[in-house]
């Protein structure tokens, strides 16, 4: 499985980022299969799911903390997989990873998100 994770960055509490997750590798031809999902880790905390979006893109749920401001959304032409995130607070500082895998293990190498004051 090869994902690789882009679009993080610094950004002040009140701002926002898109991620993205570009999916390659012979698994990816069978990317519409797939839920698909985003999981963070801020420092010295353990892997936290953030949310998931099913294969068509007609479901997805979220972690309470990011509910009504992170929006998961998936192109299949393109096996990319977004995280739009809005309204950044502080707690949202971690590192973030895509997966095909509900529990994470298969992973990209992740993007650093901070929200600085």
């Amino acid at each position: 499985v090869q994902l690789v994770e882009s679009g993080g960055g610094s950004v002040q509490p009140g701002g926002s980022l898109r991620l993205s997750c570009q999916a390659s590798g012979a698994w990816s031809d069978y990317w519409t299969t797939y839920w698909m999902y985003w999981f963070r880790q801020a420092p010295g905390k353990d892997l936290e799911w953030v949310s998931k979006i099913s294969p068509s893109g007609t479901n997805s749920f979220y972690v309470g903390a990011v509910k009504g401001r992170f929006a998961i959304s998936r192109d299949n032409a393109k096996s990319t997989l977004y995280l739009q995130m809005n309204s950044l607070k502080p707690e949202d500082t971690a590192v973030y990873y895509c997966s095909n895998d509900h529990s994470g293990r298969s992973r990209g190498q992740g993007t650093q998100v901070t929200i600085f004051s």
